[in-house]
């Protein structure tokens, strides 16, 4: 059975510039939803955008999974009048329906997780032509004359005794084949509801909002945090390892400066079988060389989605996030520093860094930070 998602993106947005773009916790907003498609049981996620610029990104930071394919959309399709649907079927209809079943994912739902997508599909074998994503509301809704929906007024519950309503948040719907050549439409004749939690009713529209769902965000994956041993660190370069200035030349860049008590210190912690990986948005032959000397194997350049790639390391290895530390001193390093089993950020750090971070670090980047990290976690391990 081939299942596929679908996430429809388009340049414009009038409420927000760049909204699908913009970084919501250091990653681009569209990311959140990508980042768990590519963990879910689906077979291929499509990323359907009139936004080149999506496209290049998504071929150059997902390399390492054949799961995503970004195309390109009509005029037609991305136009403010055009429908969800229109471009549904429009893409449906370019690849004759080859699928059996359809996943819509809402780029602008960074609340959803693979297991939401996961229970959407499975509901659809059970007996359900399509599934969608609810949240179960206890507010007591009015119509404009003044009339109450959902209760009596003159018995009105407690909360605890008030069953709510379920309502759409537009994040997961999946359809089988048949039911969307039928009806044209993400909703079949049967379908099935998947609770998901309160949070995820939130829209984006506003800046106020993007700095409610930005907070919400970023406590849910602190939540998640738990204690077990260090086995991975994963380091930022610059602002890490160096202090974060770079020298150039006419040519292009010349120098960074790093420290060798950092060296030393990554040395001793590899003796005592804690994996060393290197992880910046910057494409360096200068870093490659530098962990080359330090016989760093796993080095990654030039990554802009760390969190997605960061999960990737991680279930391959058969660890989990908490099982990780990680050093980092910007906004793109956000989500992984509030995500892991422990995080550090050089003394310097940006302050939003700062803020989340388990550990600042009493010692500025490429001054002695990484080796104070360093010991801190071979003193951490010892639990264990």
């Amino acid at each position: 059975m081939k299942q596929i998602g679908f996430i429809p993106l388009r340049k414009g947005s009038k409420g927000i510039p760049n909204k699908n773009k913009r970084k919501m916790v250091g990653r681009p907003l569209f990311t959140w939803v990508l980042g768990e498609a590519v963990f879910s049981n689906l077979d291929e996620i499509v990323v359907y955008t009139d936004d080149e610029s999506v496209i290049e990104f998504i071929e150059k930071e997902y390399h390492w999974t054949n799961k995503i394919k970004a195309i390109l959309r009509s005029e037609e399709s991305a136009n403010d009048t055009a429908s969800t649907e229109f471009a549904m079927i429009e893409f449906c209809e370019s690849i004759n329906y080859d699928f059996d079943v359809f996943c819509l994912l809402q780029a602008t739902s960074p609340f959803t997780r693979k297991e939401d997508i996961n229970t959407c599909l499975t509901k659809l074998d059970d007996g359900f032509d399509s599934a969608l994503t609810v949240v179960n509301t206890h507010r007591f809704l009015w119509d404009k004359d003044g009339n109450a929906l959902n209760y009596k007024p003159e018995a009105r519950p407690r909360r605890q005794d008030f069953e709510g309503l379920l309502i759409e948040n537009g994040a997961v719907y999946a359809v089988t084949k048949q039911a969307l050549k039928k009806h044209k439409n993400r909703i079949g004749e049967k379908t099935a509801v998947v609770k998901m939690p309160e949070d995820s009713l939130l829209e984006i529209d506003s800046e106020s909002d993007w700095i409610a769902i930005e907070s919400l965000l970023i406590e849910r994956q602190k939540r998640e945090k738990k204690s077990e041993k260090i086995t991975h660190v994963v380091l930022d370069v610059d602002g890490v390892f160096t202090d974060g200035t770079i020298t150039y030349t006419k040519d292009g860049e010349h120098t960074k400066s790093f420290d060798m008590r950092d060296g030393m210190g990554l040395e001793i912690l590899r003796q005592f079988d804690v994996e060393v990986l290197i992880m910046t948005s910057e494409n360096s032959q200068l870093v490659a060389k530098r962990m080359e000397k330090l016989k760093i194997e796993q080095v990654f350049l030039g990554v802009k989605d760390k969190y997605t790639l960061l999960k990737n390391i991680v279930t391959k290895a058969d660890v989990s996030l908490s099982n990780v530390a990680y050093i980092g001193d910007d906004v793109n390093d956000l989500t992984n520093i509030c995500s892991v089993g422990w995080s550090f950020a050089p003394n310097n750090a940006t302050d939003i860094v700062k803020i989340n971070a388990d550990v600042v670090l009493a010692k500025n980047s490429g001054a002695g930070a990484i080796r104070e990290a360093c010991q801190f976690i071979m003193n951490y391990n010892k639990r264990f």
